[in-house]
């Protein structure tokens, strides 16, 4: 390979042969460029703009404001396999404190109006430095390769809308079906250099739900006079910690968080209202759709119990912000792992837990007909810091977290690296 120059005994990627087109900048100064101006969820229209030209610099079909800010990127090289490769463009409302020279200052406004600090704090700056350095690979390369690429660059992961979003807009109607959706993420807990996989359940599905608790307020000296909407509350918080420990599963897990409870003005005054806010975690759509059920009924028979009248039953709202689990398919997955022991070497090829984190690429796996789908960890963390790390018992940043800050060479060495090569492989099968 010419561009992206691979050394195959050693597997190395020498990202700074990586010219863009028409651009003064190689693939690590585009990482650092994108790393410095962040921008909101639905908001990506700088970022789009970039990327979008330089695809079309590259020769790839380009479809702007797809679904939002969102590009797809398609390339036919012959007969062969569809292959798409997802990566997500939006960043956080945090306000960075890495302190390195291309650290993001900037503010934005959010969906509310307010003014807030901008931070790719979940790496989805390397997410679309690693998309970009593939498609490269793959237009300098294609006498090695056959078949169809569709490169995805979505908005607003982050909120949980921009899957939903291309996928609304036709993405897998308007553009070849794929015979495989792939994707990476970088990860706060593995060493930059190596990769993680799982197969099933990687990520959660993940719900938001308001609890709208009602009452009759009053005088706090008069308690007997009012129907505390408070008190009711702390009943059905109480009894909301049972649904996991005693009606789902131990063999299912599941997490249900009260994230916050808002209710009242003064110290002798019962108001009328309390409103709860709950994060619910969990991998198979029945236990989801039990824990919803649950919540309702608990939520109603304290109500009923305290003799609230049936006009100030609680209201459970479950929020229009559902993220559906993310299902690695078995059989892709193994081919993905196979393919990095041979690029990366088996010893930078781990096995990994699921976690309960969300991540909306588990719906590009729940279209019909079911395309098979795969998401794989991209260790970030600095090999040094990680060591440290494990022999102090240090905690290291999380993703989301201030201090999150990608080992950027290696990372995306390793990411494109493995990614190019299991591209390579899956259009290779019959």
């Amino acid at each position: 390979m010419n561009i992206i120059k691979i050394i195959i005994a050693s597997h190395i990627v020498i990202l700074s042969q990586l010219i863009l087109p028409n651009e003064d900048l190689n693939i690590i100064d585009l990482y650092k460029e994108l790393h410095s101006n962040p921008e909101l969820s639905f908001k990506e229209i700088e970022t789009s703009q970039k990327l979008s030209s330089i695809l079309k610099e590259l020769g790839y079909e380009v479809t702007e404001n797809f679904g939002g800010y969102g590009i797809v990127a398609f390339l036919k090289n012959g007969d062969g396999k569809t292959v798409l490769i997802r990566a997500d463009m939006d960043a956080l409302p945090i306000k960075e404190e890495t302190n390195v020279s291309y650290a993001s200052s900037k503010e934005s406004t959010d969906q509310l109006g307010n003014k807030v600090f901008t931070m790719h704090a979940c790496g989805h700056d390397i997410h679309m430095a690693t998309l970009i350095g593939v498609a490269k690979n793959f237009v300098e390369n294609k006498e090695n390769w056959k078949g169809k690429l569709i490169f995805v660059l979505q908005p607003a992961e982050e909120v949980s809308g921009g899957a939903r979003a291309m996928i609304s807009a036709g993405l897998f109607k308007k553009f070849p079906q794929p015979d495989y959706n792939l994707a990476l993420h970088v990860s706060a807990d593995i060493p930059a250099g190596k990769v993680g996989v799982i197969e099933e359940w990687a990520m959660a599905n993940v719900d938001s739900v308001d609890i709208i608790i009602k009452g009759q307020g009053g005088h706090g000296a008069y308690p007997h006079k009012t129907l505390d909407p408070i008190v009711l509350a702390s009943q059905i918080i109480s009894s909301l910690q049972t649904i996991v420990s005693r009606e789902i599963a131990p063999i299912d897990p599941a997490v249900l968080t009260v994230g916050s409870i808002h209710g009242g003005t003064k110290h002798n005054i019962i108001p009328n209202e309390v409103t709860l806010q709950l994060t619910i975690r969990s991998y198979k759509d029945e236990v989801r759709r039990k824990i919803i059920s649950s919540i309702r009924r608990i939520s109603k028979g304290h109500a009923i119990s305290a003799g609230i009248p049936e006009k100030f039953h609680p209201e459970v709202i479950l929020k229009d912000e559902y993220t559906p689990a993310v299902y690695n398919d078995p059989k892709l997955t193994k081919l993905l792992k196979n393919s990095f022991i041979s690029s990366l070497g088996l010893e930078n090829v781990l096995n990994t837990p699921p976690v309960m984190a969300g991540e909306d690429f588990g719906m590009y796996g729940r279209t019909e007909p079911k395309i098979p789908t795969s998401l794989f960890w991209l260790g970030a963390v600095n090999i040094d810091v990680y060591q440290k790390a494990v022999r102090d018992n240090i905690p290291l940043p999380s993703l989301h977290s201030s201090l999150f800050l990608p080992d950027y060479e290696p990372t995306l060495t390793t990411g494109i690296t493995a990614m190019t090569y299991a591209v390579e492989d899956l259009l290779k099968i019959n």
